[in-house]
Parts: structure tokens; C-alpha cells; sequence
């Protein structure tokens, strides 16, 4: 081999690597290009900046993590019901899902317009709602076991405890308990307090 077939060589291999090199740097900047692209569809009904269409529908621009992937994960395996969301994610492969729970995990939770959050919850729901900072975090803004809780509308906070109670929505072990022993006007009573923050 002659030296100009090495260097021909030895510049084909440099090519190679570096051309491997930029595929991997790249590769997050794909992905995440990939997960914005299947959250359009996402944001037809939670909102484009992350305010959803409606007061039944929750926020999840800034949701935890770890939760929006349970939830969709739910949906998928059928442990979650759901008309409208079922269907969507049913075929997505697991990998996606947890792409996209990543994605929108990454966002800023939305600002709102919204009066003085309340100091304290009312004396009547004080303590019922002290238990639900064990896992929603001592500001209701979710952890690692349990989603963010503060700002969520009244609607979505209401329709979510009521169906644990009416053992409608059985994707969590703890909630129908925790929600059976609250009277409607107590889950009312929380879901304003939480909304409200």
C-alpha cells in the first residue's frame, strides 16, 4: 500500500468516526425533535403553551415526570380508562411514551392569572388535606410518587378525586381509600384550596 492509499485510508476512518461522533451528539437534539413532533397531538387538548383547552383537562407542561409516564403507561396497558386517551397512546411504543412524559415533564408550568394564593386551607379541611402532603410535597407541587396537585383547575382536581372514590379510576392503590373517607363537600372543599395555589 502506498502512502498516499494510507492517508486516503487513515482520512476515510477520521471521516467515519467523526461522522459517528456528530450522529451520537445529535442524537438527543433527534430525539427531542421526535418528542416535540408526536406532541402535537397533545396539544390539541392540554394547549400549545401548556394551558389546556378546557377546565376538565389537566396541565402537563411541568407535571412530574414519573407520573405522567404512569399515567400514560396506564392508558396504554388499560389500567387507566379513557375514551379519548386510550386510544392515543394504545399502539405508541413504551420508549415514546417515555420520551414524551420527559418532554413535557422539561416544560415550565404555566403561569396563571389568578387572585392571592390562599395562606392556609380552611379550618374544616385542614387536616384531611395535611395528609396529602406525604406524597404531593409539602406545596402540593408532586415528587417522585405523586404529581404536582397546586394549580390544577377545580374541575379536573374534583373529577379526579371523585372517580377514586366511586372506584371508577383504579390506577392507584392508595387514593379510593384516601378519597372514601372524604365527604363530596370535603373533596370540593380541597380541590378550591388546591386549585387556588
Amino acid at each position: 500500500m502506498n502512502r498516499f492509499s494510507r492517508l486516503c485510508s487513515a482520512a476515510n476512518a477520521a471521516v467515519v468516526v467523526f461522522a459517528a461522533f456528530f450522529a451520537f451528539l445529535a442524537a438527543p437534539a433527534r430525539a427531542a425533535d421526535d418528542a416535540e413532533a408526536k406532541s402535537q397531538v397533545c396539544s390539541a387538548c392540554h394547549g400549545q403553551n401548556g394551558a389546556p383547552g378546557g377546565p376538565a383537562i389537566p396541565i402537563i407542561w411541568g407535571q412530574q415526570q414519573n407520573y405522567l409516564f404512569k399515567e400514560l403507561h396506564d392508558y396504554h396497558s388499560g389500567d387507566r380508562k379513557n375514551p379519548i386517551m386510550a386510544p392515543l397512546v394504545e399502539s405508541v411504543a413504551l420508549d415514546d411514551l417515555r420520551a414524551l412524559a420527559a418532554y413535557f415533564a422539561a416544560k415550565t408550568w404555566p403561569a396563571r392569572q389568578t387572585a392571592d394564593a390562599p395562606a392556609a386551607p380552611p379550618e374544616a379541611i385542614a387536616g384531611k388535606i395535611a395528609m396529602c402532603k406525604a406524597c404531593h410535597g409539602p406545596n402540593f407541587e408532586g415528587g417522585a410518587p405523586a404529581p404536582r396537585l397546586a394549580g390544577l383547575s377545580v374541575d379536573y382536581l374534583a373529577a379526579s378525586m371523585r372517580s377514586f372514590a366511586d372506584g371508577e379510576r383504579t390506577n392507584n392503590g392508595d387514593m379510593p381509600k384516601f378519597m372514601n373517607v372524604l365527604s363530596d363537600g370535603d373533596r370540593e372543599a380541597i380541590a378550591k384550596y388546591l386549585a387556588g395555589l
